[in-house]
């Protein structure tokens, strides 16, 4: 069986392949800052090069960036700690830095990956089926947005469903967002949260996608207390936090739709 450390190697791995780095750069205990590219194999839903993206592990924090900011980004990484790069008040300076080359800070996310030592097959009080591509044809609907894309409908690639007497009442999938990685997503409609749904289609999804011999990994935000809580329950640590500075016109955009 594939452990922690494996795990979070391969983590590392796609990182510094989407960043532009290498996977050492990570453990290292002083800031790196390297130049953002296209990678044949990074994560399919990145927009490539970023022009300005963190990355931490714990140790340090990773910049990728277009080489016009890179000397901005270095000062600040070196200027704050790194747990403090990705909070206020200090963002500010990061946003205040970004602000004459028409950039805005817009995602800020943390990733989770299994511990396996500590994985179970949670139950609940309805039926769960698993779910292959043809069964999402007709899920592509707002009240499955987290568990399935339909921006991004061929790396939907497996499902786990809760039905109450044949009704769809909470989705699990994941796509396959890289060769090796496959990310989770979980909806439940409001009437049945709270009931163990979550955790126990993320759970049994967690061990069919560890089957396929694919890493699953789990990301929200910060403040998302309810995702948070089902990735924790079901044996997801924190593993890296991530963040994305935009172009105005898609901050607009993404505030205004």
């Amino acid at each position: 069986m594939i452990t922690n450390q494996e795990l979070l190697n391969i983590a590392m791995t796609q990182s510094a392949i989407d960043a532009g780095c290498r996977m050492e750069d990570f453990l290292k205990f002083e800031p790196v800052v390297v130049t953002s590219g296209s990678h044949p194999k990074h994560r399919k839903y990145l927009q490539l090069p970023f022009f300005c993206n963190l990355i931490s592990y714990g140790n340090n924090v990773v910049a990728s960036a277009a080489p016009e900011f890179q000397d901005t980004v270095l000062q600040y990484l070196k200027r704050y700690a790194a747990p403090h790069c990705f909070e206020t008040p200090n963002l500010h300076v990061l946003q205040d830095a970004l602000q004459p080359y028409g950039m805005k800070i817009c995602f800020m996310a943390e990733y989770f990956l299994p511990d396996v030592t500590r994985l179970t097959a949670f139950s609940c009080a309805y039926e769960l089926r698993l779910l292959s591509p043809p069964d999402f044809n007709a899920l592509y609907l707002p009240q499955w947005s987290n568990a399935l894309c339909s921006k991004r409908k061929e790396l939907d690639i497996l499902g786990v469903g809760a039905y109450d007497n044949g009704q769809l009442i909470g989705l699990a999938a994941c796509s396959a967002d890289c060769d090796t990685m496959w990310q989770i997503g979980v909806d439940v409609l409001p009437q049945y949260r709270r009931s163990g749904v979550a955790s126990a289609m993320v759970s049994h999804l967690t061990a069919e996608i560890l089957k396929r011999d694919k890493v699953p990994f789990y990301c929200a935000a910060w403040s998302n207390i309810k995702s948070v809580r089902t990735a924790v329950k079901c044996g997801f640590r924190p593993a890296w936090v991530e963040l994305t500075a935009k172009n105005n016109a898609l901050v607009e955009q993404l505030n205004n739709g």
